[in-house]
């Protein structure tokens, strides 16, 4: 059941600083009560980068440039693409979907969106690493959350081995 409507700007950004990896986030999605469909504001600062480059097995996302440049790398080759105000991307899941941001020579404003299934495996091919989730997708509140952990993508083990 919705919350109603809910204005940006009563909601405190929650701020990210992780070297090059610098942004500030806005969950609306939750603020508004979504349960199958999040979405968040989120400002880059010139020149630095949204989250490590990923893809999702098991959600969809999308990207809607409200202000500024940058630059998106996608796909498994990483294929550049530039960004402006206006532009809209939509990332499917799987690995044609791996994605990255950064911004360019002014802050960039996105909109971004996406189901919020769960349980969800993110792959984060450049760190040959995984992260699976359950009882509360990426991006979801994390209490809930009855699995979440990051491993090595080539970890295994034999299913009778002890």
């Amino acid at each position: 059941m919705s919350d109603g409507p809910v204005n940006e700007a009563d909601l405190d950004w929650t701020d990210h600083d992780h070297g090059d990896r610098t942004f500030k986030r806005k969950q609306l999605g939750d603020a508004a009560g979504g349960e199958q469909l999040g979405a968040s504001l989120y400002a880059v600062p010139p020149g630095k980068r949204l989250w490590v480059r990923h893809y999702h097995e098991g959600n969809e996302e999308a990207i809607f440039v409200q202000a500024g440049t940058g630059t998106l790398w996608l796909g498994p080759d990483a294929d550049e693409h530039a960004l402006e105000q206006g532009d809209y991307v939509a990332l499917p899941a799987g690995e044609e979907s791996a994605h990255e941001i950064e911004a360019g020579e002014s802050e960039l404003r996105l909109l971004m969106v996406s189901t919020m299934a769960e349980p969800d495996i993110t792959v984060y091919p450049d760190r040959e690493m995984v992260g699976l989730y359950a009882g509360s997708p990426p991006g979801g509140e994390k209490a809930d959350r009855t699995l979440s952990t990051y491993l090595d993508r080539n970890a295994e083990k034999e299913y009778w081995d002890e």
